[in-house]
């Protein structure tokens, strides 16, 4: 089971529809993309209500870029991130344009939910809002 964070905290995941992959039909309500996606590449249409990026590894920030490219693309829709963010990763991935963060029950045991709330003041901290004062 998956636990869903916010900038309130964790929540159960409330998504009960199904996910295509990329070149699916084009009244797919919700994506599901591996993180070597080319967010060009992505065909937007009205029907699309979420896409979810998968994170195989903390170390791996392709989805990032891969969220800041379909919002400078005009997609306004819902957001999720899967897989291995870390709790130290929620203010980029929230500033990349990711709505909300999946992570796995093991991972939410690791890092409580405190540890991310701690974070969730994304707006604030970054480096071009200190600059603007």
């Amino acid at each position: 089971m998956s636990v869903i964070v916010t900038d309130s905290g964790f929540a159960a995941d409330d998504w009960t529809r199904s996910y295509c992959s990329t070149g699916a039909a084009n009244d797919c309500v919700a994506l599901d993309l591996p993180s070597d996606t080319i967010p060009e590449g992505i065909e937007l249409t009205p029907t699309l209500e979420m896409i979810r990026v998968d994170f195989p590894s903390s170390a791996d920030g392709r989805g990032f870029t891969i969220a800041r490219a379909l919002r400078l693309r005009g997609y306004t829709g819902r957001l999720r991130a899967r897989g291995h963010v870390l709790a130290d990763q929620y203010a980029m991935a929230r500033r990349s344009g990711f709505d909300e963060v999946e992570i796995d029950e093991a991972l939410a045991a690791r890092q409580p939910d405190d540890q991310w709330q701690f974070r969730a003041d994304w707006q604030s901290g970054d480096y071009q809002a200190r600059l603007r004062g």
